[in-house]
């Protein structure tokens, strides 16, 4: 039997609250009842680890193994060298507060950051892990009060209490945290010899401590458990497959999509959504359904893309069943086909980003978060937009939303590996653009609407319906999606100084709307409006960028030229023609953003 769950007014009687897209009371995740339970696991861990210590100080104190300690410690005392003292400075360095707290930021914006989708659990896992066992360890040396061994001590004694060791405990905390993701996450087969490595290091790291004569062996056994069961206590909380989470019964995205669709709504369109399988996992595609059903879409089909087909079939099989919105999921690519089969037809988009550039869903101001941007679009209004169409030798005519290139960005995204790309992210782009610098300039002759040839050497030339790319960088800073004009960017930069100019005008935007001049003009356009066969570059006095508006262009170069259309490589060649198509496309967009 079902319980409808009546929704709380947020302002005047009886108004309903607004709720987040993608969220339903069927799945609480029950995060508040695992951090009150990692809370009262953690009280339990300092009070195990300090009882242990006062019953080391206390009256275990005359017991074996603790009588044992000092001649352990004086031992290897006598046994230094100066080879062993250096080791022993390196691995403790390896449980410093300041190497625990770097590394352990940089593999938390690892974890988000290079793989295709961020690894949010884990992320939370390792840093919630290292924090609890730093909160436990100054807990405990507050209450157990422990004299450090009385040997010669390499270290300066802190002010803390011996009991328990801090760098072992950190690096407990942090390296095996790592080797429990490697053997969690990772599918190579030295996935097994790294986690031994990594493993390895806390006990390292203890024996080094034990070394240079800054705790007893007890003290290095007290850290190893706090930071093992800070792994224990959050991990059983945070890492998938565990209870403490709460987590929704198996069928609460049923139920809840089942509850939207019973709520009124008005009669919506047949829609179909377009997903890259690569860049979408089963969480966000649940949170789509429940999107849509909770705007009166229902049982809306989602089909996958293929290699073979990345968008473009599946698009075209859609409209043949009567589909009247199109919904598409996935990266510039994929964006790409799917506007490429929509183009003309009058049938509207909705942009839901989930590659990593994103670009026209960045340059037209839509969310990045997947449901947040479908409820967007499914609200929104719809807007026509350009599209380029672009040819060349050996690749047929095809529609792009973004940019097309030639040159060093080509040369970019074809030296780039699947595997670089799965284990570095973006870096592995700027690897593979170091190596094509040291490619000679390519020459070409533009045409630009049938008036003269010019002729250019360069690294690269961008022909851009937007703007921005990543980080707010601005290649091509006075394209706009919907002026009924191409942009084209010619980069020519000499030398460090051309180089920095370069960087500038793509950090700081340059020349975003107004500066364009019609040709042989003494001062921009009236009111800023860019105008076909524009030139913002004398021929006299070029940069180390130069910017043309065309409705059509040719590009010839003199030697065959990697070539790129929305970051998919089409191959080198000698030659490309595009041309802008004016309101081909048409995208639903928040009212707001028109």
């Amino acid at each position: 039997m079902e319980t409808t769950v009546p929704e709380r007014g947020t302002g005047g009687r009886g108004a309903p609250a607004p709720r987040r897209p993608g969220r339903s009371p069927a799945l609480s995740s029950g995060t508040a009842q695992a951090a009150a339970r990692v809370a009262a696991f953690a009280v339990c861990q300092a009070a195990l680890v300090a009882g242990a210590g006062l019953l080391i100080t206390g009256p275990a104190h005359e017991l074996w193994p603790m009588t044992a300690e000092d001649s352990l410690v004086e031992a290897l005392e006598g046994a230094r060298t100066a080879t062993l003292t250096t080791a022993s400075t390196i691995v403790s360095a390896l449980g410093d507060t300041g190497t625990v707290v770097g590394l352990t930021l940089l593999a938390c914006l690892a974890l988000v950051v290079v793989p295709r989708l961020p690894l949010w659990r884990e992320t939370v896992f390792l840093a919630a892990a290292v924090s609890l066992q730093s909160a436990v360890f100054l807990l405990i040396t507050a209450s157990v009060d422990r004299t450090r061994p009385d040997v010669e001590r390499l270290d300066d004694s802190p002010p803390t209490s011996s009991y328990t060791s801090g760098h072992t405990g950190a690096a407990t905390a942090l390296y095996a945290g790592l080797a429990v993701l490697v053997l969690s996450r990772v599918r190579s087969p030295w996935r097994a010899p790294l986690a031994a490595l990594l493993l390895l290091v806390p006990l390292l790291v203890g024996l080094a401590r034990l070394y240079r004569g800054m705790h007893h062996p007890t003290d290095v056994a007290g850290g190893l458990m706090n930071g093992s069961l800070s792994l224990l206590v959050v991990g059983r909380a945070a890492l998938a497959g565990h209870s403490w989470a709460a987590r929704p019964p198996a069928d609460a995205m049923d139920i809840a999509v089942a509850a939207a669709e019973r709520r009124p709504a008005p009669v919506r369109k047949h829609a179909a959504v377009i997903v890259n399988p690569t860049v979408t996992d089963a969480a966000t595609r649940d949170r789509l359904r429940l999107v849509l059903a909770q705007h009166g879409y229902h049982d809306t089909p989602f089909i996958d893309t293929t290699a073979q087909d990345p968008g473009g079939g599946q698009t075209a099989g859609a409209l043949r069943a009567g589909a009247e919105l199109i919904v598409v999921c996935g990266g510039d690519g994929t964006v790409r086909t799917v506007a490429d089969a929509l183009a003309g037809t009058g049938v509207p988009l909705v942009l839901v980003p989930c590659g990593t550039g994103n670009l026209l869903a960045r340059n037209l101001g839509l969310p990045l978060g997947p449901a947040d941007a479908l409820a967007a679009g499914l609200t929104g209004e719809p807007r026509t937009l350009d599209l380029g169409r672009i040819e060349g030798d050996g690749f047929p005519a095809v529609h792009f939303t973004a940019m097309a290139g030639a040159g060093l960005d080509a040369a970019m995204l074809e030296e780039t590996s699947d595997r670089a790309k799965s284990a570095l992210g973006w870096p592995a782009y700027v690897l593979a653009g170091a190596k094509g610098l040291r490619a000679p300039r390519m020459r070409l002759t533009v045409s630009l609407d049938g008036g003269p040839e010019l002729h250019r050497t360069a690294r690269m030339v961008l022909i851009a319906n937007i703007g921005t790319v990543q980080a707010g960088a601005a290649p091509v800073p006075a394209a706009r999606p919907d002026d009924g004009l191409l942009d084209l960017a010619v980069f020519d930069p000499r030398g460090a100084g051309g180089w920095l100019r370069a960087a500038g005008v793509l950090l700081r935007g340059g020349g975003r709307g107004g500066d364009a001049k019609e040709p042989g003009a003494h001062g921009p356009v009236p009111g800023g409006r860019k105008t076909a066969g524009t030139s913002r570059a004398a021929d006299s006095a070029r940069g180390p960028v130069e910017f043309h508006t065309f409705r059509r262009a040719e590009l010839s170069f003199t030697r065959p030229q990697p070539r790129e259309v929305d970051g998919d490589p089409v191959g080198p060649g000698l030659r490309l023609a595009a041309e802008v198509r004016p309101g081909a496309l048409t995208v639903l967009l928040p009212a707001r953003e028109r």
